[in-house]
């Protein structure tokens, strides 16, 4: 179950049926950085994954209902990468509204966390949700995302050209 709103009150509904119907629902999105380094995951093919096989942010996830944005994102760490002592910072709340394809309509209002981590960070991602990880220079990522989109998660898009500013803060505006 996830958390969307129905006549200006979040209700509880399932998380596949609330994508393929485009229903406003609750998100986060962690960035782990190691200086001007991104932490990104490969998706895995997990049948609850929109976007199997694509690179993205560090973990993306829908809380609980009544879980706090900042609990859901030291959960997603652990369940997906096995990330532990991790505490991200939050930066602030975006609304995006992204066609995934198929009659899939992902329309999140996203708090996006982001933490310091040394690139020794010791984790152990959960095979069945991730498929892969890499350390990438912001600026190498944000001119690859533009290169070839179709190798990434269309949020990380969003997140790179809309919303670079709030997330990525001073690294942003030097580029």
């Amino acid at each position: 179950m996830i958390q969307t709103w129905a006549n200006g009150k979040l209700r509880p509904f399932e998380k596949l049926s609330a994508h393929r119907l485009g229903l406003k629902h609750k998100a986060v999105a962690v960035f782990v950085m190691c200086g001007d380094r991104v932490m990104l995951q490969q998706r895995g093919q997990d049948v609850f994954n929109l976007t199997p096989g694509l690179w993205t942010n560090t973990c993306s996830g829908h809380p609980y209902w009544d879980e706090d944005p900042a609990h859901c994102a030291l959960r997603k760490l652990d369940d997906e990468l096995g990330i532990q002592g991790v505490y991200p910072q939050y930066r602030g709340s975006v609304e995006c509204r992204t066609d995934l394809g198929n009659g899939v309509m992902d329309h999140e209002v996203v708090d996006i966390f982001v933490g310091e981590a040394s690139v020794e960070l010791e984790f152990s991602p959960d095979p069945e949700r991730v498929m892969a990880t890499k350390w990438m220079d912001y600026f190498l990522l944000v001119a690859e995302v533009q290169e070839n989109p179709h190798l990434y998660s269309p949020w990380l898009g969003s997140y790179l050209t809309s919303f670079s500013n709030m997330i990525f803060g001073d690294l942003a505006s030097t580029g």
